[in-house]
């Protein structure tokens, strides 16, 4: 089996829970490539992701204030930052209320059903990834 860019980048920064996930996803026969339509999607889900009600997200309609704007986010975070960050803040702020969308670590109440299940595959955390970091979505620099 062929290892991912995004599987090696977690494996060699040391994140083994990440790595971990991405490589026990299910794979038929090699990963599908970032899609940003898909991405755009995933975001605009209420009930699944829910990303849109915390975050206003540039090109979708009007978002939260909850979270942080995305706005401009390939301008102050590397997409590795933004992958650990979406997969589980709580490695940054164990105070977050953002979902662990990557990680089942430490998580407690969780319907029987779900128990053991990430909220976003590794493939729709890359699809995330190459919405927020597609060149159109970045937020130009106007000068004064």
């Amino acid at each position: 089996m062929k290892l991912s860019a995004a599987a090696l980048a977690w494996s060699l920064a040391g994140c083994a829970g990440l790595a971990q996930a991405w490589a026990q996803a299910p794979v038929t026969t090699e990963r599908a490539a970032a899609s940003v339509e898909r991405g755009r999607a995933l975001l605009l889900q209420r009930q699944d992701t829910g990303c849109v009600l915390c975050h206003q997200i540039p090109g979708l309609p009007a978002g939260g204030a909850l979270g942080p704007s995305l706005h401009g986010l390939a301008e102050r975070s590397t997409l590795s930052q933004a992958r650990l960050h979406i997969a589980d803040a709580r490695r940054f702020n164990p105070q977050t209320i953002m979902p662990a969308y990557l990680s089942t670590e430490g998580l407690h109440n969780v319907a029987v059903g779900l128990q053991g299940q990430t909220v976003l595959t590794p493939q729709a955390l890359e699809d995330i990834l190459s919405y927020l970091f597609q060149p159109t979505v970045r937020t130009p620099v106007i000068a004064p």
